[in-house]
């Protein structure tokens, strides 16, 4: 039996929903790259309004019936949410400013443990060249997006654009492979 909502639709009949849904996501893909800057700050503003929902949730949690250190966990879960919600939407700049330096150090921190990693696997791996140009890759990206952090959050968002790009491609691609199942 078919759980609810995850049904799979006839495939004829689904090619319109495939191209309508590539369509918008090449739209969206071209938008974020033609605009980073207002796609990150929409990024950061639907990620407020998240927060504040799931927040909310979390707090409605709270008030049910049950285990109190549960509650408690969702109280507090709540608060957070709903109050990091609030500064994200009250400072969504700096939302992305914080995003791109976790993505900086992150890309830093990676970057210097494959180094690592790689440097101690010399002897038991071939082709450890690879793995250290891949750390130093990251390093230097790490540190490029930590100097200067709004070219990271661009890069986030030009990074978004190209995947809604190449997603609506393949999205498209589906639709007209589909629309020829119903012609046949």
């Amino acid at each position: 039996m078919p759980l609810v909502g995850l049904t799979v639709v006839e495939p004829r009949l689904a090619w319109p929903l495939a191209a309508v849904r590539g369509a918008f996501a090449i739209l969206f893909g071209i938008l974020a790259l033609i605009w980073p800057g207002a796609t990150v700050l929409a990024l950061a503003i639907i990620y407020g309004i998240y927060a504040i929902i799931d927040g909310v949730g979390g707090l409605m949690q709270a008030f049910r019936p049950g285990d109190p250190a549960h509650r408690a966990a969702y109280g507090v879960l709540g608060v957070l949410g709903v109050a990091a919600g609030v500064l994200v939407l009250l400072w969504p700049g700096i939302t992305v400013l914080v995003l791109a330096f976790l993505v900086g150090f992150w890309a830093i921190f990676t970057g210097i443990v494959e180094i690592v990693a790689a440097i101690r696997l010399r002897k038991q791996i071939e082709g450890e060249a690879f793995l250290i140009a891949a750390g130093a890759l990251s390093l230097i990206a790490g540190i490029v997006i930590v100097i200067n952090p709004i070219a990271g959050a661009y890069g986030i968002a030009l990074l978004v654009g190209i995947y809604a790009l190449l997603y609506g491609v393949m999205l498209l691609v589906l639709a007209f492979r589909l629309r020829k199942l119903t012609q046949a």
